[in-house]
């Protein structure tokens, strides 16, 4: 942790010092006891008491002390706060293995739900971009703010024959060219994240592991969410066909790419994959003074050393 005014600290020297006449008065306390002579009337005039009582309400009162003197200083913390300036393409694989019903209702719509929630969970200014992909890729919405237009078009996704998912990562990264210039920070590109749904399996156009070392150099991470259970199966003209998913691919752009890989079996699952996605590209960690943390913590010890004096002194005679 790191102070606004660490001079201040310098205060924390007085702590040992009254520690020290504490104990010097603790002394003088039972030497005087030992020099009274008529034992029997100083247990009436003075009863013995538990020692810790008095120990416990010094004790808090010097906790109270410290964090008073913390709080003094002006603490700093690494905290989060929203991020309102971030560009967030979302590529949807419209392929036809898509179809498969082993996430219900199927795993486009199940991707679809999910999708919209994560889009109506982000900050307003937040920029949205949709892409889709399957024998080619498409941008459907540029960078956007208006949330009903990105909302409308996920909904209007339809499944088309193949799977590029490089040529999804490509798109996504050229739709990120068309984000509008911010005006207060003109020179200062805003954070961007591509979210890929996908069962995986490419079959036509560049490489997934292409696509992310593009997302690399642009650094752009790509978070993926891999659909689907190894069960999956659609029908084509009556031949049913298992399409299970190619997890590893999807892992491997992740990984190269400095994103997050996840796995999703069912709606519910998705929705929490997308709030922590949501969290991880939602917030920035910035140096935020914590002074009220400490004068709270304060607070409670001083409290509790009250209260230990009030019961302390509620006993005496």
């Amino acid at each position: 942790m790191e102070f606004l005014s660490p001079s201040r600290l310098w205060f924390l020297l007085l702590i040992p010092v009254v520690v020290a006449a504490y104990l010097y008065l603790q002394h003088r306390r039972s030497q005087y006891a030992l020099r009274f002579t008529n034992i029997a009337l100083l247990d009436r005039v003075a009863p013995r008491r538990p020692q810790w009582r008095r120990h416990l309400a010094v004790t808090f009162a010097l906790l109270a002390s410290i964090s008073c003197i913390v709080a003094f200083a002006q603490p700093k913390d690494k905290v989060k706060v929203p991020r309102e300036r971030a560009t967030i393409v979302v590529a949807i694989d419209v392929s036809l293995s898509m179809m498969a019903t082993d996430i219900d209702p199927n795993r486009l719509e199940a991707a679809k739900k999910s999708a919209k929630n994560f889009v109506n969970q982000l900050p307003g200014k937040f920029n949205v971009a949709l892409v889709n992909f399957a024998g080619s890729a498409s941008i459907i919405v540029p960078p956007t703010t208006d949330r009903a237009t990105v909302l409308r078009s996920i909904d209007g996704l339809d499944l088309a024959e193949s799977t590029a998912t490089g040529e999804g990562i490509f798109t996504s990264l050229q739709a990120l060219t068309q984000v509008p210039p911010d005006p207060d920070h003109p020179n200062d590109p805003a954070p961007a994240r591509i979210v890929l749904l996908s069962d995986g399996k490419r079959t036509v156009g560049r490489t997934a592991q292409e696509g992310a070392q593009a997302a690399k150099a642009k650094k752009t991470p790509v978070y993926t969410i891999c659909f689907g259970t190894d069960s999956g199966f659609i029908e084509m003209d009556g031949i049913r066909q298992r399409v299970p998913p190619d997890r590893a691919e999807l892992r491997s752009v992740a990984e190269i790419s400095n994103g997050k890989a996840y796995t999703a079996e069912s709606a519910g699952e998705l929705e929490d994959v997308y709030k922590d996605i949501g969290s991880s590209v939602g917030y920035d960690e910035v140096d935020k003074e914590v002074t009220s943390r400490f004068a709270g913590i304060a607070m409670l010890f001083t409290l509790a050393a009250a209260g230990a004096c009030i019961a302390m002194a509620s006993r005496f005679p």
